[in-house]
């Protein structure tokens, strides 16, 4: 009687981690699928001073521009004719996301201008322009 007594003790003292391990993967789930990803352009520029520059948050496609006349997105530098669809593809991995360009102060303006172009032909219509905030 005893032993039975014992392993009957033995099950019922164990925890059960089964609903543990739901909750733990529920909240993974939920934390990746509501992070804000942020796709860095890959490299710095000089951004021009602005009185009226704002911080904004949620920048998703970041777009740089540099002073020589190079594009980079996501760490690498893209080709002009392959803007859009860089853009189209970023976009569509987060349907919410703006674009905001990164321009170097000594960047030409017609390399901006296509960027902002290719940006609303790939359908993203909230396209930003990056300044420094003067202090």
């Amino acid at each position: 009687m005893s032993r039975r007594r014992r392993a009957r003790e033995a099950e019922e003292s164990e925890v059960n981690l089964t609903p543990m391990l739901d909750v733990v993967f529920i909240m993974l789930i939920f934390f990746i699928v509501t992070a804000s990803f942020v796709k860095e352009a890959g490299i710095d520029v000089n951004r021009p001073d602005a009185a009226t520059a704002e911080k904004k948050t949620k920048g998703n496609i970041l777009v740089a521009i540099t002073e020589n006349g190079q594009i980079w997105i996501d760490k690498r530098q893209v080709d002009p004719r392959a803007l859009r669809a860089n853009i189209e593809r970023l976009h569509a991995e987060n349907p919410q996301g703006s674009v905001v360009i990164q321009a170097d102060k000594n960047s030409k303006n017609g390399l901006l201008v296509l960027v902002m172009d290719s940006a609303r032909l790939a359908g993203v219509f909230n396209v930003s322009i990056a300044a420094q905030e003067i202090d």
